[in-house]
């Protein structure tokens, strides 16, 4: 029987690595922290958390500077939630606490958003995106370029307090909670115009709440980022224990392919001249040593792995030393890999069989199933995508089509009418209309329905009439008192409406009131 053969991979770098997070390590309950030195890993995943890395960080530090003109009587930062007139600023939108439903909805599609990409691809979220692993990236970044690589940051970590040691320990955690004043200060200037309180921060004259902002934020950040870590998401983070539900046999996660790699060797040659059948993998730990989280994805499906897809790069990069093909440990399906894996143990009634998944010449059989992207767009992810799609359509739709005047009448309570000399019905009324528009804007108030009657808005004079033209100053709520006159004519009580409309007739607003005569009310 021929047995495919690679160069020697007697030549492969052998880490000391133990997987401290490991099912069979983990204690049943509390027990120390065992600290994790990841690796620095090269390859296509690695390079793509950078960019990841360098995109979220650059949106969350740089996005409050940025500057959008939206007249002299609105702020000029681009996003803003500005408390003090209860509204938040995203570049040409403006939302208003009554709008809120518009946030309900985008917390909503995050949910939605959430559940497709789980469907689709495992906790791609987790691995790339999640602010806990962008900020313990960023700080793994620097406890690198001060304490070294793996080797370097363990030998040190395990040596003697000394000079150097303390020197680099001081310098690093000096950097870390640098990055969390940043991180907090970052948050803060989202809810005020960020060079005005760039300057008061400086200067010692900024409120007391965005100083205790700023260090809630930095202790957060440093202990989460810098000292907790892979603890976070392994007992603080309810995802792992969620993703259960989201996930399929046709979800992507980060698979080892004990099918081609097994029975592990680190004496593959010799194992081969003996006439022992052995797999691709030569247990060389360095899918262990690259690990943030401090597991061993040899062991299968683990709730702690975060599917940052390291452990693929640093598996890669053996494979094209030894000159296997790659894959070895890979993005793959439940179903795909449980295929796999039946074909090299005969369905489960040998252990695996190298020579089941290879022909002669070291290549894979045809019956092996390998990914394919089609599988991505099933049912399931379609409707995910689908209600996440229709959901941002209708908030878009509303979104341009809202009015942006409003209006809110309040009846006077006592009393609720007032008979007049001449035996005429007077109500008054509170009328507040909201200019939702970032300019003046002349509004015309009139009734419509109520026969007869007329208004008089006292600050305008005693000049009753059916309409008036009032000056409603921008992104604020005018108040006015008016009083609305008719003859008397007995009856039930009479509905009428107030109408407020722009002067280029592009918003309108309408609101039914009640006339309250004598005998209407009991």
């Amino acid at each position: 029987m021929n047995l495919y053969t690679a160069p020697d991979p007697e030549n492969i770098e052998r880490l000391n690595a133990e997987p401290v997070n490991a099912r069979r390590n983990r204690q049943p309950l509390y027990a120390a922290r065992k600290k994790v030195f990841p690796k620095r890993a090269e390859g296509r995943f690695r390079q793509f958390k950078w960019i990841v890395m360098l995109i979220t960080l650059g949106i969350y530090y740089l996005a409050p500077w940025i500057r959008w003109d939206r007249g002299p009587y609105a702020p000029d930062q681009a996003i803003l939630v500005d408390l003090s007139s209860r509204r938040f600023f995203f570049f040409f939108i403006e939302i208003w606490p009554q709008e809120f439903y518009y946030v309900a909805g985008l917390l909503v599609m995050a949910g939605f958003g959430l559940f497709l990409v789980t469907s689709a691809v495992g906790r791609a979220w987790c691995g790339y995106a999640c602010p806990q692993t962008v900020w313990v990236d960023l700080f793994l970044v620097v406890e690198r370029a001060i304490e070294g690589d793996r080797n370097a940051r363990m030998k040190l970590d395990a040596g003697p307090w000394s000079f150097d040691k303390i020197k680099k320990r001081v310098v690093k955690h000096t950097t870390w909670i640098v990055i969390g004043v940043a991180t907090g200060g970052a948050w803060i200037f989202y809810f005020a115009d960020a060079p005005n309180l760039a300057s008061l921060l400086f200067t010692g004259q900024a409120p007391a709440v965005a100083y205790a902002t700023v260090a809630i934020l930095t202790a957060t950040t440093y202990v989460l980022g810098g000292l907790m870590r892979e603890q976070v998401c392994t007992y603080m983070c309810p995802w792992p224990r969620i993703q259960g539900a989201m996930l399929d046999e046709n979800s992507l996660v980060v698979t080892y392919n004990d099918w081609r790699g097994e029975a592990r060797s680190r004496h593959a040659k010799k194992a081969q001249t003996n006439g022992t059948a052995v797999g691709d993998c030569v247990d060389c730990n360095a899918c262990v040593a690259v690990c943030p989280m401090g597991i061993d994805i040899r062991d299968g499906q683990q709730m702690e792995c975060i599917t940052c897809a390291l452990c693929i790069d640093a598996c890669d990069g053996v494979m094209d030393k030894l000159g296997k093909p790659r894959g070895l440990i890979a993005y793959a399906t439940l179903s795909e890999y449980a295929s796999n894996m039946a074909l090299a143990t005969d369905n489960g009634r040998t252990h695996v069989q190298p020579a089941r998944v290879r022909n002669a010449d070291g290549t894979f059989v045809e019956a092996i199933r390998h990914f394919n992207w089609r599988i991505i767009f099933r049912p399931r992810v379609v409707f995910y995508a689908v209600v996440w799609s229709l959901i941002g359509i209708a908030m878009l739709v509303h979104l341009a089509l809202r009015d942006r005047l409003e209006l809110n009448v309040v009846h006077d309570r006592n009393p609720q009418y007032v008979l007049e000399s001449n035996g005429s019905i007077r109500n008054g009324y509170t009328l507040r209309i909201l200019n939702m528009v970032p300019q003046p804007k002349q509004v015309q108030v009139s009734l419509s329905g109520l026969e007869g009657a007329t208004m008089r808005i006292p600050e305008f004079g005693k000049e009753d009439a059916r309409s008036f033209t009032v000056d409603a100053q921008p992104d604020v709520a005018t108040s006015l008192k008016v009083f609305v006159t008719r003859k008397q004519t007995g009856g039930a009580v009479n509905d009428f409406l107030f109408i407020i409309e722009d002067a280029d007739h592009s918003n309108r607003a309408t609101y039914r009131a009640a006339f309250n005569a004598p005998g209407d009310v009991k």
